[in-house]
């Protein structure tokens, strides 16, 4: 007897077969030959959206497992706060009793560690191995820790976080924020940071807003970065409703302050991004006097402050004299990030200075492969025959799919040059 289907197209991670099953009826309760339910394959698979859909499809996520655990203590064990996501479906009906379970678990793996936990559970005393890698059904970043077998990923202090607020608990935005600051990853790609920020973000109210302001007097720059970063989302938040944000004048007053005097590098740089949300003809001098700033991640942020004077539904932009003379000095930057910043931000412009052009062209060499495709693409929508030239330098690239209205640039440009040089037809 072969395997079946429903199994076999979790194991291959085919979501669109594992809908179709679903929606003729197949049993989403369905076990392999080792009596493992296919919603557990999906979650060992870290596949949240398969996850995701079996619950829908009617697939037992509290089945209770001869080891003890269920789908949703696996989920939480995994360290993927997108396959918890998958599996909280209809989280209004999970009854006390498991909340108190998945609560109870999510805590200890954030309290005791993921390398701790990992090595109580295998046994084993071995290194553990530590892969970072990105979560394309989510856009983000975990580390992968395998040891004796077993994977998980990072992520369960985020996955605390999100059981806490679908379950109704309330924590303070200081603890929150000593909880994101005590993370060993805090960035911005990895999933927890921005998991934490926005969960305080969306709460929407004046005492959110008081506290991340307060932290700006903080000692420590991570807990003002998380403070800047709560502010920044807070208007964004509000503005996605379509509503004017009552945040709005108040963050840029505290910003404009707030960058004048902030010594970190790091928390500069998010405030100078949080200015990008706004329209204010203080901002550009602001982040213009920060051309030459020592870290590269400030000068690099200086590119968000620009005024812009016009711009087209195809995103392209006219940037003020000042504006683009930065930029063409920031295409010349010393560090890689800023040269990219840079050239994407040129590659967009409609100012008609002979300048961008000469600066995009000596950027089709540069070291970064993304640098030389916005280069390429900037001059061939100039019309620049170097373009032609450029795209030879660009090499192969990864998920050609994603890239290929940007790519295929030049060939547009080419087809162009015929259309103009082609003799006039007469009737």
């Amino acid at each position: 007897m072969g395997e079946d289907p429903l199994i076999t197209a979790v194991r291959n991670g085919d979501e669109n077969a594992v809908r179709i099953l679903l929606e003729d009826g197949t049993d989403p309760d369905v076990v392999d030959e080792q009596g493992t339910p296919a919603l557990c394959l999906a979650v060992s698979a870290f596949n949240s959206t398969i996850a995701g859909d079996l619950v829908e499809g009617g697939a037992d996520p509290d089945r209770r497992l001869p080891d003890g655990s269920t789908p949703r203590l696996r989920a939480v064990d995994s360290g993927s706060i997108g396959l918890v996501f998958g599996l909280l479906g209809g989280s209004a009906l999970i009854g006390e009793a498991t909340r108190a379970e998945l609560l109870a678990r999510a805590r200890q793996w954030h309290e005791t560690g993921p390398v701790t936990m990992l090595r109580e559970l295998t046994g084993t005393s071995d290194a553990v191995e530590r892969v970072r890698i990105r979560d394309k059904e989510w856009s983000t970043d975990y580390h992968e820790l395998r040891l004796g077998g077993m994977t998980v990923r990072d992520g369960h202090t985020g996955i605390l976080t999100v059981l806490e607020k679908h379950f109704g608990l309330h924590l303070g935005v200081d603890e929150l924020a000593a909880r994101a600051c005590a993370l060993d990853y805090p960035d911005g790609e990895h999933a927890v940071w921005p998991e934490i920020v926005h969960t305080v973000a969306r709460r929407q109210d004046d005492e959110t807003w008081e506290a991340a302001a307060a932290l700006r007097g903080h000692p420590d720059p991570l807990h003002r970065r998380f403070g800047a970063e709560v502010l920044v989302r807070l208007h964004i938040e509000a503005d996605l409703t379509n509503v004017p944000s009552p945040f709005e004048q108040r963050m840029l007053e505290l910003f404009l302050d707030w960058a004048k005097r902030e010594p970190h590098s790091d928390v500069l740089a998010e405030i100078l991004a949080g200015l990008s949300h706004h329209e204010d003809p203080r901002i550009e001098p602001l982040g213009l006097s920060y051309l030459t700033h020592p870290a590269p991640q400030v000068r690099a942020r200086v590119l968000s402050t620009l005024r812009i004077v016009d711009s087209e539904r195809s995103g392209r932009q006219t940037f003020t004299p000042e504006g683009l003379n930065a930029m063409l000095a920031l295409a010349r930057d010393t560090d890689a990030s800023v040269r990219k910043g840079a050239g994407y931000q040129l590659a967009h412009s409609l100012n008609p200075e002979p300048a961008i052009g000469d600066t995009l062209a000596g950027l089709l060499d540069d070291a970064d492969q993304q640098t030389r495709i916005w280069a390429v693409y900037g001059l061939a929508e100039r019309d620049e025959p170097r373009c032609v030239d450029g795209a030879d330098r660009v090499g192969p690239v990864d998920e050609y799919e994603s890239w290929s209205w940007i790519l295929d640039a030049p060939s547009r440009y080419e087809q162009r040059q015929r259309e103009r040089e082609a003799p006039a037809t007469t009737e």
